[in-house]
């Protein structure tokens, strides 16, 4: 195994854990970094679906017992209309990928269009926090079936590339009347059905792409998107308890513009 596509390997399991849950876009940075790097073919993509399953097991394991309670709490009303809300919000998006993947990955998976997805995602970042938006619901377990589908619907953006899957859901909680708390662990919550989906589709799509040679290099790329997931969570949930999320918009638009100049 090269040492060179080890680091590879390594820097884009960090970039992984570390964009995934920030509204940021975890896949405009790896079509970005993967370009950068030469490891952006049918074998790159690959990777990357083996490394957001590192992601979303490190968000998992930060909410093991919160996953564990609604398991076990099933035949309880509460539980239920929350596992109900989880569903609810997933459809959206499961429905329209479904109808739209190979198109999206076709023509969208290019570090232009995801450019322009970042600059576009952080000026809607700036208007909504500046939006009178009175916050009716502080707690994941508050909200109704209404808000979960608007939240769907706002994820369905997402599949563009470059929109951030967290960015949508978070945003489209807070048009909802979610706390910035909730609607980022509400956020955090709902990926774990949507990538989990994701990633069996897109591995069973292309299992015939996957060699034994490329263990030891997954697998680094897996523990590293593992591991900075693991320290993301918890420091995105400190950070949105005291701040919102210009200093992101304002990142999406710095990277977007800088991208553009880069790839021009």
């Amino acid at each position: 195994m090269e040492l060179s596509i080890l680091i590879k390997a390594l820097i884009l399991g960090i970039v992984e854990g570390l964009t995934e849950f920030l509204p940021v876009s975890s896949t405009g940075h790896l079509i970005i970094v993967g370009d950068y790097l030469n490891f952006n073919d049918e074998h790159g993509k690959v990777f990357e679906i083996v490394i957001q399953l590192g992601a979303i097991l490190g968000v998992l394991w930060d909410y093991r017992t919160r996953v564990g309670r609604l398991i076990t709490g099933l035949n309880q009303k509460h539980e239920q209309k929350f596992a109900l809300n989880l569903f609810i919000a997933f459809l959206p998006a499961a429905i329209v990928g479904l109808l739209f993947h190979t198109y999206i990955t076709t023509h969208l998976f290019n570090p232009v269009t995801v450019a322009w997805a970042l600059i576009v995602g952080g000026i809607l970042i700036l208007v909504i926090e500046r939006l009178p938006i009175r916050v009716r619901f502080q707690s994941v377990e508050d909200l109704g079936p209404m808000e979960a589908v608007k939240i769907g619907i706002a994820q369905t953006f997402s599949l563009f590339p470059g929109t951030s899957r967290a960015g949508a859901t978070i945003m489209g909680g807070l048009l909802a009347g979610l706390s910035r708390t909730a609607a980022t662990e509400f956020s955090f919550l709902l990926a774990m059905p949507v990538m989990f989906a994701a990633f069996f589709y897109e591995l069973l799509k292309n299992f015939h792409l996957l060699h034994a040679d490329d263990i030891p290099i997954f697998s680094a790329g897996f523990v590293m998107a593992f591991v900075s997931a693991l320290v993301v969570v918890k420091a995105f949930l400190r950070f949105v308890s005291r701040h919102n999320f210009t200093s992101f918009a304002i990142y999406r638009i710095v990277f977007g513009i800088l991208v553009l100049m880069y790839f021009r």
